[in-house]
């Protein structure tokens, strides 16, 4: 598995990944973000479930810009093991069969590549009988237009971790923002990627206000994430 260009420092200093899996992945390439969770046993499971998402996601892209099936198999993989709640929307665009379909196009029919995909299509067809991720986030898809925003509220809880990513279908970049009920920015990820996330713990409980902003010339569909 063609591994060792790939660097996972901002998935992990963001989203507060286990040593494991950062050893397991490699690279050191640290980018700064607000807001930072300072304890990672502060973050709920469900919350933890979405950080392993957006690595998925960063892991996917990286395979797709090398050609390499083994980090679309490893994707798929990582995703199969956090469920997921429906909310409202279409299905998701970020799935373990999407993924595993890829990798079977980049496999160019190579007998390894091809039973390895198998193999993790049959045990993500058992499904997930229990999960250190819990109940798993909620997400929900929505197309938004070119250089438009799509914003909402949610409740959040004094003293909690409140993570939202935001994951496109890859056609232009995403960014997303975080506001407090004074109008104040508490979060913001404009790093140019299509899987933006931001980790919050709001002092008090009370509306915060997120925005996903297309930042491209075409249109694409999101899937929003929360904890």
């Amino acid at each position: 598995m063609m591994m060792a260009g790939f660097k996972l420092g901002r998935s992990a200093r963001r989203l507060g990944l286990g040593l494991g899996l950062i050893a397991a992945l490699a690279g050191a390439s640290p980018v700064e973000v607000s807001a930072p969770v300072q304890d990672p046993s502060a973050l709920s499971p469900e919350a933890v479930g979405i950080g392993q998402v957006v690595t998925a996601a960063e892991l996917a892209a990286w395979g797709r810009r090398r050609g390499d099936p083994g980090a679309l198999i490893l994707a798929a993989r990582m995703l199969g093991e956090v469920p997921v709640r429906v909310g409202e929307g279409e299905a998701p665009i970020l799935t373990p069969d999407r993924l595993l379909d890829e990798a079977a196009s980049l496999s160019l029919g190579q007998p390894a590549w091809l039973d390895a995909i198998d193999r993790v299509r049959e045990h993500g067809s058992r499904g997930v009988d229990s999960s250190s991720f819990g109940e798993g986030p909620i997400f929900t898809v929505k197309e938004v237009r070119a250089r438009a925003v799509y914003g909402f509220n949610v409740q959040a809880r004094g003293g909690e971790v409140l993570r939202i990513a935001a994951i496109g279908d890859g056609d232009t970049n995403i960014d997303l923002s975080m506001r407090d009920a004074s109008g104040a920015v508490i979060c913001r990820d404009g790093s140019g990627d299509h899987y933006p996330v931001c980790t919050v713990v709001p002092p008090r409980a009370g509306t915060v206000r997120i925005d996903i902003i297309n930042r491209g010339d075409v249109w694409t569909k999101v899937q929003i994430l929360s904890n």
